[in-house]
């Protein structure tokens, strides 16, 4: 059986062969909120919390996306990260390529695992509109595609002592890492480059799965310090190799590689926060500066060259009327997202942080906000996902327009007019990223398996 005619099975201990993507919209699954009735009706716009009829269902306007795919991997995986390839940066011909390291969260009965998977042959799901020239695939109305149009899925696996509560991957010397925080409290490094090499040759791949190579390998370093199990976990970009995880009691360790090719972590965790430890995120310009939030409803930030005692430099108390889930650090502006558990989005400028007041505040997801992320080389741009099931693109450059048409439509007319883009057909989601280096792709990850999209509004 050839890896392109391959269908995804997963065995009772959950071991993932090569396998196929599936195109998104092929099926009538909601994906974007377009209710095209079959009847010849205008096709109305479906926004989360609507009410529907019982003749009324909910299909992908495909029109609205330039290319959208999906993944399942047995076992939810409700973290995962990007691996930076060099395949280069920017890219945005099709096919497109996708390197991806995710966990799962499995039953007790069943095995865990670190996934590395390569999502190849991303092919456009749209048709090239007049004048594109982003695409090798200039394709008419009526052209028959000859060539196999099915995007591919190969992974290999590593096995992993319990959950995944979450991860994150770094380059890192001449090596690929992936830390994992494991839900029987320890965090574990592994070195990733075996199995990246193995995703690019067919048949080192097929002998490192029929060997079960995956289930020998040990992590590089583990951490059993931390005194419960934690979520929050980010790599330093400005300073490579070191790390920052916290814990569902309150402490966060700094770890610090060293000449040995490990690493040393503070046994003394920074002093601050007062209960679970939810998310980090490093500066991603200043060295050794990072930010946390917490179930204590507080967004902090650290200066880790200080004493741990005294290394919370700005705090906001109360940034969130309930936990503090998630925070995501604009690359390009002084600007920090946050979302939590009310379901609100709030924008903080660290030039005003002491005023502990948001310079914007969004209320539109309906439950929870579980992942928050600003666009890589966008500073306007970020999108937001949670429990209500959606993925919001958001540009803060946009100004409500009166003129606006669609102003007028009751449906949409208490939209924030920041808001570019509703994203459907996930079940929970947990996690989102920007693809840095596949232009306006994003990767999200729910209990219902991988989306894999890029819009027309980024």
């Amino acid at each position: 059986m050839s890896e392109a005619d391959e269908r995804m099975e997963v065995a009772e201990d959950q071991n993932i062969e090569d396998a196929e993507l599936e195109n998104a919209s092929d099926g009538e699954d909601d994906e974007d909120g377009t209710d095209q009735q079959e009847n010849g009706d205008k096709a109305q716009v479906y926004l989360p919390g609507g009410v529907m009829g019982n003749d009324e269902e909910l299909v992908c306007d495909e029109s609205a996306y330039i290319m959208l795919h999906q993944a399942q991997t047995g076992a939810p995986c409700l973290s995962f990260d990007i691996v930076n390839d060099p395949l280069g940066d920017d890219r945005d011909q099709f096919p497109l390529t996708a390197y991806v390291v995710a966990g799962t969260q499995a039953a007790r009965t069943h095995v865990n695992s670190v996934i590395v998977m390569k999502m190849s042959n991303l092919t456009r799901t749209s048709k090239p509109t007049d004048g594109d020239e982003s695409d090798d695939e200039e394709l008419s109305d009526d052209e028959d595609v000859d060539e196999d149009k099915t995007p591919v899925l190969n992974s290999v696996m590593i096995k992993h002592p319990g959950c995944v509560n979450r991860l994150r991957v770094t380059t890192f010397g001449n090596a690929q890492y992936v830390a994992s925080w494991s839900e029987m409290g320890r965090v574990h490094i592994y070195n990733i480059n075996e199995q990246l090499a193995a995703l690019d040759d067919g048949q080192t791949r097929k002998a490192y799965q029929q060997n079960k190579t995956g289930d020998g390998v040990k992590p590089d370093f583990s951490f059993s310090g931390h005194q419960k199990e934690g979520f929050a976990i980010d790599w330093c970009t400005t300073t490579r190799g070191m790390l920052a995880t916290g814990d569902c009691r309150r402490d966060i360790h700094i770890w610090r590689p060293n000449d040995k090719g490990s690493w040393n972590v503070d046994q003394r965790p920074l002093v601050g926060h007062t209960d679970s430890v939810e998310d980090i995120q490093w500066s991603p310009n200043e060295a050794n500066v990072l930010a946390s939030c917490s179930v204590d409803k507080s967004i902090r930030i650290w200066d880790c060259r200080a004493a741990p005692s005294k290394a919370c430099m700005l705090t906001a108390e109360n940034a969130h009327e309930r936990d503090v889930n998630v925070i995501s650090w604009n690359r390009n502006e002084p600007l920090i997202a946050s979302g939590g558990d009310d379901g609100v989005l709030h924008i903080w400028d660290l030039r005003q942080f002491q005023s502990k007041t948001p310079v914007a505040t969004f209320k539109h997801h309906t439950d929870h906000i579980t992942t928050v992320e600003w666009h890589p080389k966008e500073s306007t741009i970020l999108a937001s996902g949670g429990d209500d099931d959606q993925i919001a693109l958001w540009d803060l450059s946009v100004e409500k327009d009166d003129t606006d048409e669609t102003s007028n439509d009751p449906n949409l007319k208490d939209l924030p007019p920041q808001l570019l883009f509703i994203h459907q057909g996930q079940n929970e989601i947990k996690e989102l990223h920007w693809h840095p280096q596949l232009t306006g792709v994003i990767m999200s990850t729910a209990h219902t398996g991988f989306n894999i999209f890029r819009t027309i509004s980024v």
